[in-house]
C-alpha cells in the first residue's frame, strides 16, 4: 500500500504553528541577525514560545524552537546546526528551551578543525532529541573525522539535564578545560575590561591616509591617530615609531572625526559629500547624533586580536593611538602593573585559559567577543611578590627592546608562571 507524500513549499517561520509531527529532519539556514529581518521573526518566536532571544540570534536557532514546539508526543527530531549557540550569549535562551523541555537526547559536535562543508566556513553538531518525559540524560559526542561519524557516537560523555548549566559555555561538557591545570585563577575582568574597538559603519569614507587628508585639506585636529587594519601591527609592542612609519607609508591611521571641527569649510565640502553618497544613512551612521560623530573609544593600553588560528594576539599600544574593530579594547583597572599584566598574556599559559571560553568555528577558526574575554579566567597576579614582579618587568624591558624576535624570552615567562601556579617545576 503506497502512502500519499504531501510537499509545500513555504516560510517554514510563518507556516502554521499549530500543526505536529512525529519526525522533524532540518538542515536550516544560518543566517547572521543582519542578514535577514531579526526584529519580525525574533520577536515573533519570542511571543510565542515567551522566550528572551535578543537580536543577534542566528536564524537557524528560531527554526529549532519552532520544531521543538511542533514536535508530537515520542515525536523525534534531528538537526544539523552550527555549535557556535553553545557557546554564544545569544544561545543561552536556546540551551535553556533544549533543557527545560526535556527533549534533547545527544549532542554529536564535529571537531571545529574539520570543515564539515566545503562551501561554508562554519562549526557543524547533529542534535537528537525526543519528546519523551522520562528522558533521564544528555549525551555529547566528539566526532574528529566525519567519515567515521557512526562509529563515534558510542564514545560518549553523559549528563542528566539537571546538571547542564544554560548560562556556561557547554564546551565544558565534550571537551577538556584548561583551567583545571592551575590554580589560583580569577576573572580576566578583576584587572581589565575588555570592549571592541571602534565602528564607524563606513570605514572607506572615516579612514584616511597622508595623501587623502591633503586631498581634501582636512585640519589636523579632526584627524585622530587609529589603527584600521590588524596586518599593520607587526610586533608585540606597537610604538609610536611604528606609527610614523605607517603614516610615512601612506598606510590608512587616521580616523575622520567630522565633529572635532564642523565649521570649518573643507570639513564641510567633506560631509556634504558624505551625505551625497548616503554615508549617513548607513546602518550605525544613521543611529548617531550628528551621523559623522566617532564612538568615544579612547586609546587603549593592551589590544587584543578578534579572530585567530594561532593563539590570542595581545599587543602593548605604547603609541597611544586608537583602533578600529580589527582589535579588541583591553582597559586596565590599576590593580596591576600594566606590563607586568602584558608580559603574563603574552604567555601560552594565558592563551590555554583564554581557550576555554572561546567560540570555535570551522578550520580551526577561534573568535573572542569581548565578554568572552571579560569572563575568561587568569592566574592571580596579585599573589606576585616584589621580587617576582621585578622579573617579570625585566622580562618585558627585554621583550620590549627586541620587538617581534621573542620566543625565547616568552619561553622564560611561561616556565615562570607554570611553576608558579602549578604544581609543575
Amino acid at each position: 500500500m503506497r502512502e500519499s507524500v504531501s510537499i509545500v513549499k513555504q516560510d517554514y517561520l510563518t507556516s502554521s504553528w499549530e500543526k505536529k509531527y512525529d519526525g522533524i529532519i532540518c538542515n536550516p539556514p544560518y543566517f547572521k541577525f543582519h542578514d535577514y529581518d531579526n526584529a519580525y521573526y525574533i520577536s515573533d518566536v519570542n511571543r510565542r514560545l515567551d522566550t528572551r532571544l535578543n537580536g543577534f540570534t542566528n536564524i537557524y536557532t528560531l527554526f529549532l524552537l519552532k520544531s521543538i514546539h511542533q514536535l508530537k508526543e515520542r515525536g523525534r527530531l534531528a538537526y544539523i546546526i552550527p555549535s557556535e549557540f553553545m557557546n554564544s550569549d545569544y544561545g543561552v535562551e536556546v540551551k535553556r528551551t533544549l533543557v527545560e523541555s526535556n527533549v534533547l537526547k545527544h549532542v554529536v559536535i564535529v571537531d571545529f578543525n574539520e570543515c564539515a562543508f566545503d562551501d561554508a566556513l562554519t562549526t557543524a553538531s547533529i542534535l537528537l532529541c525526543e519528546k519523551n518525559e522520562r528522558v533521564e540524560s544528555v549525551r555529547f559526542s566528539v566526532v574528529k573525522d566525519v567519515s567515521c561519524l557512526e562509529s563515534c557516537l558510542d564514545e560518549c560523555k553523559s549528563y542528566k539535564p539537571s546538571e547542564l548549566d544554560v548560562n556556561v559555555k557547554w564546551k565544558q561538557y565534550y571537551e577538556p578545560t584548561n583551567a583545571s591545570k592551575f590554580r589560583n585563577l580569577v576573572p580576566f575582568n578583576l584587572f581589565a575590561k575588555v570592549t571592541r574597538g571602534i565602528a564607524t559603519g563606513a570605514n572607506e569614507y572615516f579612514t584616511f591616509n597622508r595623501a587623502k587628508s591633503e586631498a581634501f585639506n582636512i585640519p589636523k585636529g579632526c584627524l585622530l591617530p587609529c589603527i584600521c587594519h590588524v596586518q599593520d601591527v607587526r610586533t608585540a609592542v606597537f610604538t609610536e615609531g611604528d606609527f610614523r612609519m605607517l603614516a610615512d607609508a601612506n598606510k590608512n591611521v587616521y580616523l575622520f572625526d567630522g565633529h572635532a571641527s564642523e565649521e570649518d569649510a573643507w570639513v564641510k565640502r567633506y560631509l556634504e559629500l558624505g551625505r551625497q553618497h548616503g554615508y549617513d544613512k548607513r546602518y550605525l551612521t544613521a543611529s548617531r547624533t550628528p551621523w559623522y560623530s566617532i564612538e568615544n573609544r579612547p586609546a587603549a593600553p593592551i589590544w587584543v586580536s578578534v579572530f585567530n588560528r594561532r593563539g590570542l594576539r595581545f599587543v602593548r599600544n605604547e603609541a597611544n593611538v586608537r583602533n578600529l574593530t580589527t582589535f579588541h579594547c583591553v582597559y586596565t583597572k590599576g590593580v596591576v602593573d600594566t606590563d607586568i599584566l602584558f608580559a603574563y598574556l603574552l604567555t601560552s599559559v594565558a592563551q590555554q585559559i583564554f581557550l576555554d571560553n572561546s567560540r570555535q568555528y570551522g578550520n580551526g577558526l577561534v573568535k573572542f567577543e569581548p565578554n568572552d574575554l571579560n569572563k575568561g579566567m587568569v592566574v592571580d597576579l596579585t599573589l606576585l611578590n616584589k621580587d617576582e614582579k621585578d622579573f617579570v618587568k625585566s622580562i618585558y624591558d627585554l621583550i620590549r627592546q627586541q620587538g617581534d624576535r621573542t620566543i625565547e624570552l616568552v619561553g622564560q615567562l611561561d616556565a615562570f608562571f607554570l611553576k608558579k601556579y602549578t604544581d609543575k617545576v
